[in-house]
């Protein structure tokens, strides 16, 4: 009922920069929370960034101060700001939000985009 699509992933240099957006589309009444993850071969999958709907943010200690996460509820989107990459940051990353359908009973629902691979080159 809710679908995200993810984009801006791409191979850049150590030192480059990307911006990742997912946007969410179906019948929204609110979001709660928006988050990113990611997952390396081999690795777990693990939290990157956070945002709640009143504006609270937080990052893995790996990667804070370096990227950030913003969102536009006007447009139901969430993105993340990927500066300073380095090679360790190579994973596929993926959106997830957290939020209340419209389809008047308030149904609670949380979905997770496909997927869009970042590839830091050193």
């Amino acid at each position: 009922q809710v679908q995200l699509v993810e984009s801006g992933g791409g191979l850049v240099q150590a030192g480059g920069s990307l911006r990742l957006s997912c946007a969410a589309s179906g019948s929204i009444s609110s979001l709660n929370a928006m988050g990113w993850y990611r997952q390396a071969p081999g690795k777990q999958r693990e939290l990157v960034a956070y945002i709640s709907s009143g504006g609270s943010t937080r990052y893995a200690d790996s990667v804070r101060g370096r990227f950030t996460i913003s969102e536009d509820n006007a447009k139901n989107t969430v993105y993340l700001q990927l500066n300073n990459l380095k090679p360790e940051d190579t994973a596929v990353y993926y959106c997830e939000l957290e939020g209340f359908l419209a389809n008047g009973d308030g149904t609670p629902f949380a979905s997770w985009g496909q997927g869009t691979q970042v590839t830091v080159s050193s």
